[in-house]
């Protein structure tokens, strides 16, 4: 009998361990600070870049104008060397991503990477004097305009269709 009283030991050992390291765990979880909000995405300025991209790139390059503060730009970048690759990302006033890119890279291959694979669809939306056609996919979906001057313009990301075509409409060429 004397070997059974040291198993129940051992067990009643086992519990009350483990019941100290839930409670440790618990008091941990409740008095470290975690915050389960989305982090604050900082407004980048893109003036200069802007301008940069206008006076290398071979086609005119669209940013847009009069868009309301509650639209956030949170990237930009200008890749001449790869085919006048012109990017500007936002946050619009729902948190949903939206971008300008623009590029001569050959057309299929642009939008499908600028639209993360979205696919053509048979609608068309007159925007701003301009026909754009829908594109719809899986993450992305996207407005795209073929330009005439070589250039494609895809309005993408992550927001409804509405949000796109008033990006898309705010776009302006210097």
């Amino acid at each position: 009998m004397a070997g059974s009283n040291g198993k129940q030991k051992s067990a009643r050992d086992m519990i009350l361990s483990l019941g100290l390291i839930m409670i440790a765990a618990g008091v941990i979880y409740l008095f470290i600070p975690h915050d389960d909000h989305a982090p604050d995405i900082k407004r980048v300025d893109y003036r200069v870049e802007l301008l940069t991209a206008r006076r290398a790139a071979s086609y005119p390059v669209a940013a847009p104008e009069g868009l309301p503060e509650s639209w956030k730009a949170t990237s930009v970048r200008f890749q001449g060397d790869k085919f006048d690759a012109w990017h500007l990302g936002f946050q619009d006033p729902d948190g949903e991503y939206v971008a300008v890119e623009q590029s001569t890279q050959k057309r299929s291959t642009f939008i499908d990477e600028a639209s993360q694979g979205a696919t053509a669809t048979k609608a068309t939306e007159e925007i701003g004097g301009r026909t754009w056609t829908r594109y719809t996919g899986g993450r992305y979906d996207a407005l795209v305009l073929q330009d005439a001057d070589g250039s494609t313009t895809v309005v993408t990301g992550t927001a409804s269709f509405d949000r796109l075509t008033k990006l898309a409409g705010a776009l302006k060429t210097a």
